[in-house]
């Protein structure tokens, strides 16, 4: 998650937004539920602390029932419904289950989750350019972890093409 973060902090900074990423280092580090904010704006930004998030990223369960009530209304929630489930609609507010966990595995590798998730977030927001997440991407993965580029791009374009349907109405994205 602290990576997703990153990448699109970085993404949002190079096209021109105002930017904060502030990541938590807690226990998390000791496997709980990793978080961090990111605020992306066209305007000054004052604070790095998100209150009332516009949209959620949300991995799986715990995460749901830690951060699920800081959705403001008319916020969108990205769900990984392959560790999370809702206990029942979210009244005000968007909802896009992506099976995140399930779609990296028939790709190739559970560790891409968070790409497909990334990706999901912004096909349905368009906050950046998908090439400027891919070359974002690119210049992170170096030495041994370039091996893995071709794996996150069919992470990024699977999760992408999932909030691609949500939006036309093909697939699910629930109010």
């Amino acid at each position: 998650m602290l990576t997703l973060g990153k990448l699109l902090a970085q993404c949002g900074m190079e096209a021109g937004h105002h930017v904060t990423y502030f990541p938590s280092y807690g226990a998390e580090v000791r496997g709980g539920t990793a978080h961090c904010h990111v605020v992306m704006s066209d305007d000054e930004i004052y604070s790095p602390l998100v209150e009332d998030a516009t949209a959620l990223l949300l991995m799986n369960q715990p995460s749901l029932e830690r951060f699920g009530g800081q959705l403001e209304r008319g916020g969108l929630l990205v769900l990984n419904s392959s560790m999370a489930e809702l206990d029942g609609p979210l009244r005000g507010k968007r909802v896009l289950e992506v099976p995140a966990s399930e779609i990296a595995r028939r790709l190739g590798s559970v560790r891409v989750a968070n790409m497909v998730m990334l990706g999901a977030l912004n096909g349905a927001l368009g906050l950046v350019k998908s090439e400027r997440v891919l070359s974002a991407l690119a210049e992170r993965l170096v030495g041994k972890a370039e091996a893995l580029m071709p794996l996150n791009e069919k992470a990024l374009a699977a999760g992408e093409e999932l909030a691609g349907e949500a939006v036309s109405g093909r697939r699910g994205c629930s109010s």
